[in-house]
């Protein structure tokens, strides 16, 4: 059977949050969507719109109040929680706005670590590493810490890492907040690129100028897509 166009879908998804006795904090209200195979999303709205909200329920980092979550037709609010890392190491890449990558080992090492964490051999690691390395141009800094790296590099090191796994979904928080517009302007074209390839990329962002590069642009407020 072919695979179905839908790759992620959310039902009526919400976050309750309970900072005291007789507070609540809906910071995610009943939120429909679905997301298919090689679209290229980005998420954008005010601070407190509910968007980073999504992102860590989306990608596994934290449970619904209420709500389903499927990612190729598997509902992940079935699924225990001591599942979620191997699940968001085989189905999900991340890239984040301040890198995150491990200050005491190379660039190479960075993403074979997560190769290796989503059960790959050391041989596929580290073969597919130098591949995706070299294809974002940094066959010569794959050795480098990342403080021998410029932020632009780091990012691309930080993309690298979100594809070793061969993800199906690609989330990107903020990609370019601590970059300057011509790195930002890369990273956000390499994205673009990835999704014409067939990679599914979703981008949450305040920068309107990276929204409009893709090709769906949804809005969030008070913790619903308008």
């Amino acid at each position: 059977m072919p695979k179905s166009k839908i790759i992620l879908e959310t039902k009526k998804l919400t976050k309750i949050y309970r900072p005291g006795k007789q507070n609540e904090v809906r910071a995610l209200d009943g939120v429909n969507f679905k997301l298919e195979r090689s679209d290229f999303v980005t998420l954008v709205g005010p601070s407190g719109s509910g968007k980073s909200t999504f992102m860590h329920l989306i990608g596994l980092l934290q449970k619904p109040t209420s709500g389903k979550i499927f990612i190729s037709g598997d509902d992940m609010t079935q699924i225990s929680n001591r599942l979620y890392p191997k699940i968001r190491a085989k189905k999900i890449g991340f890239v984040f706005q301040g890198f995150n990558l491990i200050s005491t080992l190379s660039a190479k090492e960075n993403v074979m670590l997560a190769g290796r964490y989503a059960g790959l051999s050391g041989k596929e690691a580290r073969e597919r590493t130098e591949k995706l390395l070299s294809d974002l141009g940094l066959k010569d800094r794959m050795n480098h810490r990342p403080n021998e790296l410029s932020g632009g590099q780091e990012q691309k090191v930080a993309i690298a890492r979100a594809l070793v796994n061969n993800p199906e979904i690609i989330l990107a928080d903020e990609p370019t907040g601590e970059l300057d517009s011509k790195n930002s302007a890369e990273i956000v074209k390499i994205l673009r690129d990835l999704a014409r390839q067939g990679q599914t990329i979703m981008i949450v962002t305040h920068n309107l100028e990276v929204a409009k590069k893709a090709d769906k642009i949804i809005k969030m407020q008070d913790g619903k897509m308008i």
